[in-house]
């Protein structure tokens, strides 16, 4: 294969999908230290793209789709990438890849579109796969790196996750200096199975106020669903929905200790940041924590130990929703004890 000294990772999905594809940019960099990275992305994820040592340039996809055809070529072609490796697979991406000429073009062989659009073909199906979602993503790149398989406990080693801003002065000063400062993320926008507001709820109630200061995350709109059985309920909670960024969440997660919550970006942020990311989950695959579970140092999930797809076709979970407060506060107790 040619040397590539310019490639573009083209993921243009979701925030905790963006999170687990920052690794290969990281091994990459390890086996290529001269290399140039383009990220293709949404804009709602170039915060986190942006907070990587290891990338060099953001590429908007939102702004690409904007211009006419041969703009979108041009774009493209300006880059003077010599690879690109469709993490996600988008056929528009695709096809815009080849037309722009770019000499390596590499795409799984699961999406029918890659046999007419790529010229290196990775043998790959993620449905039928019993690997992570990260190392999924690094067989990929079995073309540019030395080696092929990679350990979930080496990978999250490859975020350099560290271009983070300072907190805002309003909520920096929020941090207890001699609590446990835990984020609970009890919504999930609908990209997740979720524990339940009545489960956040209990283990509000039952951790101890003395070793704990408590901040819900979320949306606006997460407000207004956990209001009744959240929000009013707890006065003394802090109450952050709705007012940060996704970069003023960044920095604020970096200066807490732990956070929960279902398998959601904040979640994989948290881990990606080394905190105590504790991750809720259903045993149904591919949802299950062997695909989609937090990789960090302080990563870790519960999950019931066992198969089962009784609520595959719900948005509830009763195995999941089943798992106990009480062994949540546990897990807890015994970080703060250290």
């Amino acid at each position: 294969m040619m040397k590539i000294k310019k490639i573009i990772i083209s993921r243009t999905d979701s925030i905790g999908d963006v999170i687990l594809t920052l690794p290969v940019a990281g091994v990459l960099k390890n086996h290529h230290p001269e290399i140039e990275i383009f990220f293709l992305g949404k804009s709602y994820t170039k915060d986190i793209v942006n907070a990587s040592d290891n990338i060099d340039h953001f590429i908007n996809w939102d702004e690409i789709q904007k211009l006419e055809p041969k703009g979108q070529i041009q774009k493209f072609t300006e880059i003077g990438a010599d690879a690109i490796v469709h993490v996600f697979p988008v056929t528009e991406i695709a096809n815009l890849a080849k037309k722009a000429k770019i000499p390596v073009r590499i795409g799984a062989t699961g999406r029918l579109f890659h046999y007419f659009t790529c010229n290196k073909l990775v043998p790959l199906s993620r449905r039928q796969s019993d690997l992570h979602e990260a190392q999924l993503n690094l067989k990929l790149f079995k073309f540019l790196t030395k080696k092929k398989d990679y350990d979930l406990n080496e990978i999250y080693k490859y975020y350099d996750f560290n271009k983070i801003e300072p907190l805002n002065d309003d909520f920096e000063k929020l941090i207890s200096k001699d609590k446990f400062n835990l984020i609970l993320h009890p919504k999930s926008k609908g990209s997740a199975r979720e524990w339940g507001l009545k489960n956040f709820a209990e283990l509000i109630e039952i951790l101890p106020k003395d070793k704990f200061e408590i901040f819900i995350t979320g949306t606006q709109e997460d407000a207004e669903l956990i209001k009744t059985e959240i929000l009013n309920k707890f006065p003394t909670v802090n109450n952050l929905t709705g007012k940060l960024s996704l970069k003023e969440l960044i920095s604020f997660i970096n200066e807490t200790d732990g956070l929960i919550a279902a398998s959601t970006g904040p979640l994989h942020i948290a881990a990606a940041l080394g905190k105590y990311a504790l991750g809720i989950y259903p045993p149904i695959k591919p949802m299950h924590p062997g695909r989609w579970a937090p990789l960090g140092k302080n990563a870790d999930y519960f999950v019931v130990d066992k198969e089962c797809s009784k609520c595959k076709r719900s948005v509830h979970c009763e195995c999941m929703e089943n798992i106990q407060p009480e062994a949540v506060k546990n897990k807890l107790l015994s970080l703060v004890h250290g």
